[in-house]
């Protein structure tokens, strides 16, 4: 196939340009041809012939050299995690609960809970030592009682307590629901004569027989001492607080902070897991304050006043780590202020080690991550029912 080149000077142009980038004849002749039919003034380019020069225009763009390609990005390497899958399930998220109930039961324990005429003075209820909008404590060293009486060990946290293997510094309580007894009949605490006066203190409040009933619906007579004490821990058993290490724990990376995590693997280096573990980071085990190093105060003796066994002696339960933050001061005595004091004490005689500021500092900051979030609806104040012509009155002291 040939085509003879038109004798203009575009045209010419033009099929130099196609001649050379292009080996197909049939494509060299398109070109020329349509530049040849060129308004004779030489000014106005019909379509087709425009078409032809801007394809020309891209062929010769074609031919020059192409900028160079951008420098690939910078790709860091992945940092290795502070805490290690391994190490990180030593390390145990809390359950929902501690135990289901029905609402009426829950109900009727946070009225009790509640309640300050289940003491002599009509002036102290469970949450008043365990303040429930205060992370379940009073924040004394140990709390005042009937007549302004003062306990002899600093009022325990009741949020996440009905996870712990027993109750109270000594253990002498199974769980929350004998727990729950102990105080109401305490002549310390609320000073109740027995178990029967508590009874009949409820009964003769109009407004509780329908709620146990509710609560107890198998039950003829549903109001007594044992059915109390079920009311009472259904609710503690609801008290959970989950907080940010619960999501960590479960593996999530970024709900700790760097230094969080830190802090949890100075937690671990340091030997505090050896007794503060499980979901709660303590609560399963009793051990002797001051194992290395004698305890500051050793006016009580732990368990050995409640077995009388020297095995026992000095003994107390591991507190729970939950809301540590929150709960202020510290140890069985109460006489510890502060968190970072709290820390270099267990170091110093728990575990015969002197920790350096830094490490404390590391470990206070992984121990607050343990703050949880409060149920605030299931521990609003409730409504109490209104006392009946038989109700007690308040004795004075």
């Amino acid at each position: 196939m040939s085509c003879a080149p038109p004798s203009d000077c575009l045209g010419s142009a033009l099929c130099f340009v196609v001649r050379r980038t292009s080996a197909d004849p049939a494509l060299q002749c398109s070109v020329a041809t349509n530049v040849a039919l060129l308004h004779p003034t030489g000014m106005i380019i019909r379509p087709l012939a425009l078409a032809a020069a801007v394809g020309a225009a891209f062929v010769v763009g074609a031919c020059s050299d192409p900028p160079p390609p951008p420098p690939p990005p910078v790709v860091e390497a992945p940092k290795a995690p502070i805490v290690d899958d391994a190490q990180r399930k030593m390390f145990q998220a809390l359950p929902a609960n501690f135990g289901e109930a029905s609402d009426a039961r829950v109900q009727l324990g946070r009225v009790l809970f509640h309640d300050p005429r289940l003491s002599a003075g009509q002036d102290i209820s469970c949450n008043s030592c365990h303040t429930l909008e205060n992370y379940g404590v009073d924040g004394k060293a140990t709390s005042s009682g009937f007549k302004g009486q003062l306990g002899g060990r600093n009022s325990p946290t009741v949020y996440n307590a009905a996870g712990h293997t027993s109750q109270f510094w000594d253990g002498r309580a199974a769980h929350v629901e004998e727990q729950s007894q102990g105080p109401v009949l305490n002549p310390v605490e609320m000073a109740i004569k027995d178990d029967k006066a508590a009874v009949a203190i409820i009964r003769s409040i109009p407004g509780y027989e329908p709620m146990f009933l509710a609560a107890f619906p198998d039950d003829k007579g549903a109001i007594t001492w044992d059915n109390y004490a079920k009311a009472v821990g259904a609710f503690e058993r609801q008290l959970v607080t989950p907080s940010r290490f619960d999501a960590w724990a479960k593996g999530d990376d970024t709900a700790l902070t760097e230094e969080e995590q830190k802090g949890a693997l100075a937690f671990m280096q340091t030997g505090c897991m050896a007794c503060h573990m499980g979901p709660l980071l303590g609560g399963t085990s009793f051990q002797k304050a001051g194992m290395i190093k004698a305890w500051p105060n050793e006016k009580d003796r732990g368990r050995k006043d409640l077995t009388k066994q020297d095995l026992d002696d000095m003994m107390f339960k591991v507190p729970s780590l939950r809301n540590i933050e929150k709960t202020a001061p510290y140890f069985h005595d109460g006489q510890t202020a502060t968190l970072e004091e709290a820390v270099k004490m267990m170091a110093r005689h728990q575990l015969g080690r002197e920790l350096a500021d830094a490490d404390v500092s590391s470990i206070v900051s992984f121990l607050k991550s343990l703050t949880g979030e409060l149920p605030k609806a299931l521990i609003a104040t409730p409504a109490l029912p209104e006392s009946g012509p038989k109700t007690p009155k308040a004795m004075k002291g």
